[in-house]
């Protein structure tokens, strides 16, 4: 584990308060946790500006009654293989259908596969979620 180095920050008092706030908000232990949080985020969505490799997840529910609609999904992620690392299928109730695909490529390449899944007919929702590594 790396080593805490020790720093002064100063913020506005309004700035202070809203860093407060989101402390309370998420939970967390400290000021320096919501900072680290803060930070780690910007640095992730930096890779994703930066079109960096990124880790993700596409979480797709659907109506497994619609017609065509798992062999396209399957003709879609075969289209991005290299891309997709694992898909699990859960049966939520007798229509719907909560789909979990697991991710690694660059971050425009899992925008436009997430794109591709989401708007697919008969799909309900759908969301990626991607993460630096």
């Amino acid at each position: 584990m790396s080593r805490i180095k020790r720093f002064g920050v100063s913020l506005e008092e309004e700035l202070l308060i809203s860093l407060d706030k989101l402390v309370k908000k998420h939970k967390f232990p400290s000021r320096s946790q919501a900072i680290r949080y803060l930070v780690r985020k910007n640095i992730v969505e930096d890779a994703w500006r930066d079109n960096k490799t990124v880790a993700g997840c596409i979480v797709l529910i659907y109506d497994h009654h619609k017609r065509e609609l798992v062999n396209k999904s399957l003709d879609i992620q075969h289209k991005f293989g290299n891309s997709v690392l694992s898909a699990q299928h859960v049966h939520l109730d007798h229509h719907n259908c909560l789909e979990m695909i697991a991710l690694k490529s660059k971050a425009r390449r899992l925008q436009e596969l997430a794109d591709s899944l989401i708007s697919l007919k008969g799909i309900k929702h759908g969301k990626l979620v991607m993460s630096g590594m």
